[in-house]
């Protein structure tokens, strides 16, 4: 086959261009990241071998050979795992296929700094090696396969395929460095630099030097041994490998349960959000090993979703080693040792929850809204989530648990009140909280779009039921407080606001569900409000911008008779105001409450003219 010329997909582009300028200073990790895909390489070939040992016939012995070449200025680093075919270079080394592709390329921008920031969230991988080199090259033989590939690029937006006769099995990495990069030619820096970041591995990193080979690396599983035995910086560079991330593990957990199930973790949760934590399919990235023989790393049953912030392996003695990633889904002691994992996160979460003047806020704010997936998808578990769930209230600034929010209830008040949005700002100038805050009752702010959902599974807390403050049925006169500032604001006649109601009814039609009265507004004319188990705007709002749902829904418009605009319609009403200038207004009152809502006009260039209608009429133009 002739040499093939391709060009990289547009984000990978984008990626290199980063890659080379904005993570110079720190260039000396490509050898971590190449080491590290080299040794994923091996694991992935030695569970292969376990149901096709001929793919390792003559050379089962795996390792991780550098080598250096300070005659030629270049560097090699090979592997002898699973290796990669033509399919493969152009899949894995032309473009980025990693969920969160998109988002990933969308946070990209001019800010070197913040970039670097994504990029740790993304890990670089691969593409690390235009850090130190000017041009590329990565000979391989898939295993299994007689054909050997080579694959060729100087990171300038372009990239070769070619046939390779003579390749062996696995991959060799190498790399022409720069000028200002020979000092990776050196044995010293190698060695400092692979005892530093690659240590853990338990594939043997060879030093090719002289025709002699060193073993750099201890080359034994880290999470076999002991804890005393483990620095933080062991810990931290295992997390980079296990996660391929930049980031600095926030929790190391490090633990090995013993009795009728056996196995081994070493768990870590990130520093920072991993782009693809929001990805619809929800995966989990912690790899399960048995024996230290790597299976896999996407076994739907390791983990609930609403942990796959989790990094790390697990690593059992009693799971069958030959067992097929089909079985595991469905394996008794797999789901034992879910069990276990899943209870041994959530007290170490509240060890650290506990923790006086700790940085448990930091992972709130960071997973937060990821663990509270749990809240509706773990029955078993959701009064402990719940304990180490935080909120927005409008009480303070700061986050606060649902206990003490419980402990500050007024006297009366018989439910937790809520309300959910895409804003904390917004929401606590919305209109319906107007009437709580009067009264003094704490509210929760929900921003997260899982709020929605979890506040309707769970229904109750210590009996106290959950109410949104947007609902038609919240009644506030049984609740203590607020009193006198009522009575300094009195209502317009009952019998003017009755026909101030008909008349909008009449105008707005089938426009809204209802019109009334409130009790929830004191400072704002109008709001917006659901009945009682009718959906809320924002969740009504979430649905459609997904495409889930065609058509907005009705509700109800309440108007607040203590306000001078509201008053002063019902006494134009009653005085038999009731022709276009009316229609006009109650149309603009209908508006004005979407608008605070964050829903647009139903017809903007309807709005815009009643606008200027009831302003010139104003005027008295």
């Amino acid at each position: 086959m002739t040499e093939e010329k391709r060009a990289f997909q547009a984000e990978v582009a984008k990626l290199l261009d980063i890659v080379v300028h904005s993570l110079y200073s720190n260039r000396e990790i490509f050898l971590r990241e190449l080491v590290s895909n080299a040794s994923d390489a091996c694991d992935r070939l030695r569970y292969a071998a376990l149901t096709q040992p001929e793919l390792t016939a003559g050379d089962p012995d795996f390792r991780i050979r550098l080598i250096p070449d300070a005659d030629k200025g270049v560097l090699t680093i090979a592997d002898n795992g699973i290796g990669m075919n033509r399919e493969d270079m152009i899949a894995n080394l032309g473009t980025i296929a990693r969920s969160g592709t998109a988002e990933f390329v969308r946070q990209l921008g001019e800010d070197a700094k913040r970039d670097v920031s994504v990029i740790g969230q993304f890990g670089v991988g691969f593409y690390s090696a235009f850090m130190a080199a000017d041009a590329v090259t990565v000979v391989s033989r898939k295993a299994g396969e007689d054909t050997g590939w080579k694959w060729e690029s100087q990171g300038d937006g372009e990239f070769t395929v070619s046939e390779a006769a003579d390749a062996a099995r696995g991959a060799a990495i190498t790399l022409r460095l720069r000028e200002d990069a020979k000092d990776f030619l050196d044995p010293a820096t190698l060695r400092r630099i692979v005892k530093r970041y690659s240590d853990h591995i338990a594939i043997p990193v060879v030093l090719v030097e002289d025709g002699k080979d060193e073993t750099l690396n201890s080359a034994n599983a880290l999470w076999t041994r002991s804890k005393t035995d483990i620095t933080p910086e062991q810990y931290k560079e295992f997390y980079h490998h296990a996660a391929h991330a930049f980031d600095e593990p926030w929790l190391t957990i490090h633990y090995k349960a013993e009795g009728a199930i056996e196995y081994t973790g070493l768990l870590f949760i990130p520093s920072q959000k991993p782009i693809d934590i929001f990805h619809p399919d929800r995966k989990q990235h912690v790899k399960l090993y048995v024996n230290r023989v790597f299976i896999t790393d996407q076994v739907e049953d390791l983990l609930p979703p609403y942990l796959r912030f989790l990094r790390g392996v697990v690593d059992s003695q009693d799971l069958p080693l030959n067992i097929s990633r089909e079985l595991l889904q469905h394996n008794p002691m797999l789901a034992k040792i879910k069990t276990g994992l899943v209870k041994r996160v959530l007290s170490e979460l509240k060890r650290k929850s506990d923790e006086e003047g700790g940085d448990y806020e930091a992972f709130w704010e960071t997973f937060g809204a990821v663990l509270k997936e749990g809240l509706y998808e773990d029955f078993e578990r959701r009064e402990e989530i719940l304990g180490l769930c935080r909120f927005h209230t409008t009480a303070g600034e700061g986050w606060t648990t649902l206990e003490q929010v419980l402990g500050r209830m007024k006297e009366g008040q018989d439910a937790f009140y809520y309300i959910a949005g895409d804003d904390i700002a917004a929401l606590k100038k919305s209109p319906q909280l107007e009437g709580f805050l009067a009264k003094g009752v704490e509210v929760l702010l929900l921003t997260d779009p899982v709020d929605e959902f979890w506040v309707t599974a769970i229904g109750s807390h210590k009996d106290k039921p959950f109410r949104a403050v947007t609902e038609g049925g919240v009644d506030l006169s049984k609740i203590a407080g607020g009193e006198a500032k009522e009575a300094e604001e009195p209502a317009a006649p009952a019998d003017e606001v009755d026909s101030l109601i008909a008349a909008v009814k009449l105008a707005l039609g089938e426009a809204v569900r209802d019109v009334r009265t409130s009790e929830r507004l004191t400072g704002s004319a109008v709001c917006l409000v659901s009945e009682d188990g009718q959906m809320s705007v924002h969740l009504e709002r979430m649905l459609r911008a997904h495409r889930q749902l065609e058509r907005e829904f009705p509700r109800i418009l309440e108007l607040n008779p203590r306000h001078p605009l509201i008053k002063a319609l019902a006494a134009r009403v009653k005085s038999g105001g009731t022709g276009a200038e009316i229609e006009d207004v109650a149309h603009l009152l209908l508006d004005q409450a979407r608008i605070v809502e964050g829903e647009p006009p139903a017809d903007p260039t309807a709005f815009a003219r009643r606008m200027a209608a009831v302003m010139t009429r104003g005027l008295g133009v």
